[in-house]
């Protein structure tokens, strides 16, 4: 691929595209209440009374879990019950998770095939794998018990949740996004939910690799990226704008200084000249809130290259939309759309959420020469997420912004295990922005943009 592989990229086995595995034991096993449950936390009060927990956390990290295992084994085979090995080992071990962890959730958070898990109050834990939802058999005690948990996650970052701030957006120690809700405003219970971080970030192979989407397809956006165009990534919850966001940001050369801006912070860029900004909520007495429109406001004074907004969602969507007009090109944000013209429609209402008063014409003017490419993704029907469509802003015409289709996804059924089959094909336009290739040394060979046969097939 030429110029796509110049720069060495560290790649690794993608995952398999095959169906999920069955949900372990620990998580669809088991019917019922655990009759363990009672038994674990009456060993895991007795273990807070009689040790002295702050002179053990004053080990090292492997001593510390060492020392709680010690004693919370030594608790267990105390205990008149008879019970299997199994059951004495799963004992000692979610003990020293209520210590040390998250309790129930930590097996969890260690399963690296598990993406999201969603906590509906202390009885209902259900998990997202390859793209579908899964229920398990995981409980918290009570509601206290499912508080304490996310208390032990908010505490350490200064947030608060309480009847006055019942919402809290954090994120754990190790990237993974968090937000919580309790009652009054969740009137089952406490929520939980948590977008886990990838420990190993996918790359562009892997994305081929899966058929989000094609090497053709990913060639002409990698182009795009070096050569300074703005990128809008849209699609629907859960579809992996943010994931592919990250990927897209690897074709940027490492000579260049990236301000990045999110609420909270996930992106995992491998420059070497990076800043990264992190908005902040108001105080208990209601100030001190700093929004995405003030960081990129900020971000403008800073000298950056390129501003990476971790996805818009109110007025920062004008500044970043003036950032991009004045010299701040090549830069990249997302947005919650159902389809590329839906994603103008919401920019267009979160510039007029920055009470600025201007005409929608002057507005959709600003997103025309702003934006030259969106890219949209879905979730099929199997859980896989695809890109679906690569569309180029044209211009105006009229009062319209005109838009043409790049690449499109056709689908072509089902195979016998219910995954969706398909490609994302060229439409056989080449792209306006192309003569933008030229002057960063670019030459994308024209057979990327030829459709299959020949033909227009969309129309």
């Amino acid at each position: 691929m030429n110029w796509l592989t110049r720069r060495p990229t560290t790649t690794r086995q993608p995952p398999a595209p095959a169906a999920p595995e069955p949900a372990e034991p620990a998580e669809a096993g088991r019917v019922g209440p655990d009759p363990l449950v009672e038994l674990k936390f009456r060993i895991h009060e007795q273990l807070l009374r009689e040790i002295d927990l702050e002179k053990v956390q004053q080990k090292p990290g492997p001593e510390l879990r060492k020392a709680i295992e010690e004693a919370a084994a030594a608790m267990v085979n105390a205990v008149e019950v008879p019970l299997s090995r199994p059951e004495r080992q799963r004992l000692v071990r979610e003990v020293v998770d209520e210590v040390l962890g998250l309790g129930p959730l930590e097996p969890l958070l260690q399963d690296p095939t598990i993406t999201e898990i969603m906590v509906n109050g202390p009885h209902r834990v259900y998990i997202e794998r390859a793209g579908k939802l899964y229920p398990t058999a995981i409980t918290f005690r009570d509601e206290a018990h499912v508080l304490r948990i996310i208390e032990r996650i908010i505490a350490p970052l200064g947030r608060r949740l309480d009847e006055a701030s019942p919402m809290v957006d954090a994120r754990l120690p190790d990237g993974s996004r968090v937000n919580a809700i309790i009652p009054p405003l969740a009137v089952d219970g406490p929520c939980l939910t948590i977008r886990k971080f990838a420990r190993d970030p996918l790359t562009a192979d892997d994305l081929v690799a899966m058929g989000t989407l094609s090497r053709e397809a990913l060639e002409f956006l990698a182009a795009c990226v070096v050569a300074r165009l703005n990128l809008l990534i849209s699609g629907g919850t859960g579809t992996g704008k943010t994931t592919f966001l990250n990927v897209l940001s690897a074709f940027i050369p490492p000579d260049e200084r990236i301000v990045t801006i999110e609420d909270p912070c996930e992106l995992q860029l491998r420059q070497p000249h990076v800043v990264r900004l992190e908005t902040r909520p108001p105080n208990i007495e209601g100030k001190g809130e700093i929004t995405q429109r003030h960081l990129v406001k900020n971000a403008l004074r800073m000298r950056p290259d390129r501003i990476i907004v971790g996805e818009v969602r109110a007025g920062e969507a004008f500044d970043m939309l003036q950032a991009m007009n004045t010299g701040h090109e090549g830069s990249l944000t997302t947005v919650h759309a159902n389809s590329p013209r839906d994603a103008l429609a919401r920019l267009e209402n979160m510039v007029l959420m920055a009470n600025l008063d201007l005409p929608v014409r002057a507005i959709r003017e600003q997103i025309a020469s702003a934006i030259h490419l969106i890219v949209h993704l879905s979730r099929l029907r199997d859980g896989s997420r695809r890109v679906t469509q690569v569309t180029e802003v044209v211009g105006m015409e009229g009062e319209m912004v005109t838009l043409q289709d790049i690449f499109v996804f056709r689908q072509e059924g089902l195979d016998g295990q219910g995954r969706v089959v398909g490609r994302l094909l060229p439409t056989g336009l080449r792209p306006r922005c192309a003569e933008k290739f030229l002057q960063h040394g670019l030459n994308l060979p024209p057979e990327i943009f030829a459709p299959p046969g020949g033909d227009r097939w969309w129309r």
